[in-house]
């Protein structure tokens, strides 16, 4: 039996550090929390001052035996869950079952799992921070006495199996909020005016009309670019003036929790959810050639941009020897968000010499995407600003301004290395200051003003971040659980609520406002930091909190009125005979049988796109969606028919083999495809 035993989270982290440690070291894992409220009733005593009432988490009885059986014989044993509240209050519940004193040195943290910092780590433990325990119970608890108060007058109210949570009805009121907005936006007409010249050597360039006599145009309709066109077949088009600024961009920050979701959203279309996975994998260690198992990033639950000056250094010298002391950054700077909490540092390499190409091969191909997103982030976030040379042309004709821009990278900088940014050049042909311009196209376009866009999961992780709603921890689970549950649907990248979304939505907003109301909760979100800062008791908090929402609910359940979601139609049920209703489902609407219990007839909503199976010839093509939301076409005579596709049939035929087409997009391509792969036939879709 081994000396010490360390106690962590995860298997993968047990074994990645058992192999740093020795054979005097034995590491189990306790696999996530061991106790928590029971889920079968409150499980907090709010008579007496909001007492939790902790139990052991159902199925965790061999694993706690085995943790009991190690704890006993050791000499010392170390926890070393997560380096955050979550993973301080495990520590504290561990602590409890195995009978640790609160006074003991026995809590060790890691921002990495490499050899030098774990063992480092171990030289040096501390005892449990009750502050950071006690900011995780507040938000736990606060969270429970709203879920488990608002949930059940929703069963009562509306139907059973509903929720409703502190952050995750915040959030399913923003999606609503923006598609009332969406909804609610008139269009309005506009025009823009672009030209196509030639200079004196026959070589074209575009340009964009700026406006007459120093005032910029705003043309709203066709009549008032016409009478500027008018105007300028009046007079000659010459160069005015040639302006030349050198202008530089510089490298972003490491990655915080949120900055690296929405650039995996928006570089790698990975969900908020993946990201997390994936980056979990990357931290807790994968198995390398000579060193084993080893964590590739630092702890990705973060709100800080800090670098650990060691690690900056070691950047610095990579950058010199790489690609020159040219290419080295001015002094870093961190500029972290006002809420951030700076606990740890920002998301980077272990290892900057662990180059994503020197590991691919042992990575999986999420794994090497994401690792080489952050690599290349935490490198470049040190490095020189790139460069360019930016022209801009302004040409007159009469009083009226037309201006042209170019943009000329002058040096790469971060850009050497950030393969994820962006860097397109628009070269103007060489030009000088007088020259007679000609005019080979004018180019009048009729635009409409477009409304707010959907969330993406991106958008929404950024928007939640900068109004102080959730941390690092919670922005994934939140949109997960209220896609889940069916508040929230996602088509492509973008969310919108579901219509059981918008009536939860609406309850809350008439009888719960200042539980969804963003400053309320970015406000909660601060006094839990306060309880970590040791500033407040967090029994005080909830006590502060409770008053006005026991009043809330009390007034909830004597005005709000059941909600019948049943919807009567005129189709006959196949079994019985009697009328298909309606109803409401937790993946939306479908039809059940009105003599319901004696007749259990359920059948889906099929919504139909207008196209005949090009398989059986005999169904119609309906939309359908997956368990995870994600939407599908198949034959409406399934199963005895299995058509399939991702992409959405069209009523068009292939006009090489007659068979059916389908729409193609992504974000380079957008065309009809023949669904006979073995015709191979396509064909571009114009944009208008």
């Amino acid at each position: 039996m081994s000396k010490y035993l360390v106690i962590v989270e995860s298997p993968a982290k047990a074994k990645t550090i058992e192999k740093f440690l020795g054979k005097n070291y034995t590491v189990l894992a306790s696999v996530g929390h061991v106790r928590d409220l029971p889920k079968s009733k409150m499980g907090i005593d709010i008579e007496n001052e909001f007492e939790p009432a902790y139990i052991n988490i159902r199925g965790k009885g061999p694993v706690l035996k085995e943790l009991r059986k190690y704890a006993k014989k050791a000499d010392k044993v170390f926890l070393a869950t997560d380096p955050d509240r979550e993973g301080e209050a495990i520590a504290w519940h561990l602590a409890f079952i195995l009978g640790i004193d609160l006074d003991e040195p026995c809590r060790v943290t890691f921002n990495e799992i490499t050899k030098a910092t774990v063992k480092e780590a171990i030289k040096h433990p501390t005892t449990i921070k009750t502050d950071l325990v006690d900011a995780q119970q507040a938000r736990r608890v606060l969270d429970r006495l709203v879920g488990y108060s608002i949930s059940p007058l929703l069963w009562r109210k509306v139907r059973k199996g509903l929720s409703a949570g502190r952050v995750q009805s915040v959030a399913t009121k923003m999606i609503c909020d923006r598609e009332n907005l969406i909804n609610a936006f008139e269009k309005e007409e506009y025009w823009s005016l672009d030209f196509n010249f030639q200079n004196q050597d026959k070589l074209s360039f575009k340009a964009s009309y700026i406006g007459q006599k120093g005032e910029k145009a705003v043309f709203k309709s066709e009549s008032d670019v016409q009478k500027v066109m008018d105007d300028l077949d009046k007079s000659a088009y010459t160069v005015k003036s040639i302006q030349t600024k050198e202008k530089s961009r510089k490298p972003q920050a490491c990655f915080t929790t949120s900055r690296l979701q929405q650039e995996a959203s928006n570089k790698l279309g990975f969900s908020t959810k993946k990201t997390m996975i994936v980056a979990q994998q990357l931290y807790e260690g994968i198995k390398l050639p000579r060193v084993g198992s080893v964590g590739l990033i630092t702890y990705m639950r973060t709100d800080s941009t800090r670098i650990a000056d060691t690690a900056v250094a070691a950047v610095q010298d990579f950058v010199k020897e790489e690609f020159g002391e040219n290419y080295l950054g001015p002094e870093v700077k961190v500029k972290n968000n006002k809420n951030a909490q700076d606990a740890h540092e920002a998301i980077r390499a272990t290892d900057v010499m662990r180059t994503p190409e020197s590991i691919e091969g042992y990575l999986t191909k999420d794994q090497n995407k994401l690792y080489k997103l952050i690599w290349e982030r935490f490198v470049a976030s040190l490095m020189a600003p790139a460069k360019f040379e930016a022209l801009t042309v302004d040409i007159e004709n009469g009083d009226h301004l037309i201006r042209s821009t170019g943009s000329t990278q002058v040096f790469d900088g971060y850009l050497k290395v950030y393969s994820f940014g962006t860097s397109t050049d628009k070269i103007l042909p060489k030009l000088s200051e007088g020259e007679a311009l000609s005019l080979e196209k004018i180019l009048p376009e009729q635009h409409f003003t477009q409304p707010p866009a959907r969330y993406t999961e991106a958008t929404l992780v950024r928007e939640m971040e900068e109004k102080g709603i959730g941390r690092p921890s919670t922005y994934a689970p939140t949109i997960s659980t209220v896609i889940s549950r069916g508040y929230v649907g996602r088509e492509k990248k973008h969310l919108y609520p579901t219509e059981l979304g918008n009536i939860i939505n609406e309850i809350m907003e008439n009888y719960f406002e200042r539980i969804i109301e963003v400053n309320f909760t970015a406000d909660m979100e601060m006094q839990f930091d306060q309880v970590e800062d040791g500033e407040m008791p967090w029994k005080s908090v909830i006590k502060t909190f409770y008053g006005p929402f026991e009043s809330l609910i009390e007034k909830a359940e004597e005005d709000i009125e059941k909600v019948d979601l049943t919807e009567p139609t005129d189709i006959p049920c196949e079994l019985c005979g009697n009328m298909m209703n309606i109803k409401h489902g937790r993946f939306g609407k479908f039809l059940a049988c009105s003599n319901y219990p004696d007749c259990k007839n359920t059948k889906p909503i099929l919504k139909k796109i207008g196209v005949t199976c090009p398989e059986c010839g005999v169904g119609d093509i309906v939309e359908r969606k997956t368990k995870k939301f994600k939407t599908f076409y198949g034959c409406s005579e399934f199963p005895n028919c299995n058509f399939m596709s991702w992409h959405k049939p069209v009523d068009k035929k292939c006009p090489k083999c007659s068979k059916t087409m389908i729409e193609y997009k992504t974000k380079k391509k957008h065309e009809y495809k023949c669904t006979d792969k073995e015709c191979g036939y396509s064909e571009e879709i114009s944009e208008n």
